[in-house]
């Protein structure tokens, strides 16, 4: 069996950070913690990481596309495999790939993809998020609202027909009956609304019969009013479930953030980048659906100025949430690691730092940028990004 020792290094275990200590991995996983300079595990491969912070590997469960490469143009293992490793390179180990609202037969393509890449070990992809098409045309966003469509009866067996990994699915209540909402969490879906204009009794509804969660808190859907609480108020009200951020100053005030991470625990937070394909790439423009996508000021939109995603990672997300949100590096870690593993439900094997969990694990340095990863193990050093994507050859023009 082989070994590693990361050594010299502050450790953020998935509660709180530690200096002076070193993790020995060995074949894929954590198998100690010790301190650093102990006699034990000498035989191991030694890592000086002079003094960085060793955290568990990013998980981001809202990733469009990476590198150049968009999951809706091309939903196969190939294009998988290019935004895993884009985003590694922002310290994510742990993704879903996630299809915006397109056609069903493309959405079994995408189920497809994953479940080969997932079989063919593709670094981190965790699963898949369905983000659509069952989705309400007052809260579209940049989505085609000719892909829309009600959920009925004959779409579970499909969506819930993952065979590795977990799915998560994005609706609005009033595309999908309760009934159906029940069935697919029965099935073992993680059930999301979003881009919705439900009320806040529909969205409750949704919750009781087994939703869990809110996709961008705050955008494409109804807000909270002084008479009608709408899908945010439902989303702050209920201390259960799930809201996913998007932290980059652009899509929700920092200050509504803050002000919604008071109304219910911090471990009901996710951080999510909801990233398009130009994150890890040098173009600063894409096609999504026939539609030119430009990053303007740090943000996607359409020609008409809609917010198309985002061009955020997930190391910057962190970076963002200790001084928009001004939380401390623990709280804002705890966001994109430990958060994200339990609502997939693998917080037995992901998102800290401790024997018996893999070994998916992000360096970085005094400014938290990310120095190194390390996926089931095998480490990577991050270089700077590369215009690798199949977008570089024929950036749309204006």
């Amino acid at each position: 069996m082989t070994s590693t020792r990361l050594d010299n290094c502050r450790i953020f275990t998935g509660d709180d950070i530690v200096a002076n200590l070193c993790v020995i991995i060995r074949d894929g996983v954590i198998e100690d913690v010790i301190p650093s300079g102990g006699g034990v595990h000498d035989d191991a491969a030694r890592i000086d990481l002079g003094g960085a912070l060793l955290a568990p590997g990013l998980i981001d469960i809202q990733v469009n596309g990476g590198g150049g490469y968009l999951f809706n143009e091309s939903p196969d293992v190939e294009t998988i495999r290019q935004i895993g490793a884009a985003h590694r390179r922002f310290g994510t180990t742990g993704f879903l790939p996630t299809l915006i609202s397109d056609d069903l037969d493309v959405v079994a393509q995408a189920i497809a993809a994953v479940d080969a890449a997932i079989e063919a070990g593709a670094p981190g992809v965790l699963g898949i998020h369905i983000e659509g098409p069952f989705l309400s045309t007052d809260r579209k966003g940049v989505h085609d609202s000719r892909k829309f469509r009600m959920l009925e009866a004959e779409h579970i067996p499909l969506l819930s027909s993952l065979k590795n990994g977990k799915t998560i699915l994005t609706l609005a209540p009033e595309r999908a009956s309760p009934e159906f909402i029940a069935e697919l969490t029965e099935r073992g879906v993680i059930v999301f609304i979003g881009h919705s204009n439900a009320n806040f009794s529909e969205t409750s509804q949704a919750i009781e019969c087994g939703a869990v969660g809110f996709t961008h808190l705050f955008n494409a859907m109804s807000q909270m009013t002084g008479r009608e609480p709408g899908v945010v108020g439902a989303a702050l009200e209920d201390q259960t479930t799930w809201c996913g951020l998007i932290v980059d100053g652009r899509h929700v005030s920092p200050v509504t953030l803050r002000t919604a991470l008071k109304c219910k625990p911090l471990k009901k937070f996710i951080l999510v980048t909801d990233a398009m394909p130009t994150v890890g790439s040098d173009d600063g423009a894409f096609l999504l659906q026939e539609r030119i996508i430009k990053v303007d000021n740090g943000v996607c939109v359409s020609d008409d100025g809609t917010l198309a995603g985002s061009n955020l990672d997930m190391a910057k997300a962190v970076r963002n949430a200790m001084s928009m949100l001004r939380l401390d590096a623990s709280a804002a870690l705890t966001l994109a690691t430990r958060n994200p593993a339990a609502l997939l439900g693998m917080e037995a094997r992901l998102g800290r730092i401790a024997p018996g969990f893999r070994a998916d694990l992000v360096a970085f340095d005094d400014e938290m940028e990310v120095t190194a990863t390390w996926i089931g193990g095998e480490h990577a050093e991050v270089h700077a990004p590369r215009n690798v994507g199949r977008h570089s050859a024929a950036r749309p023009q204006a």
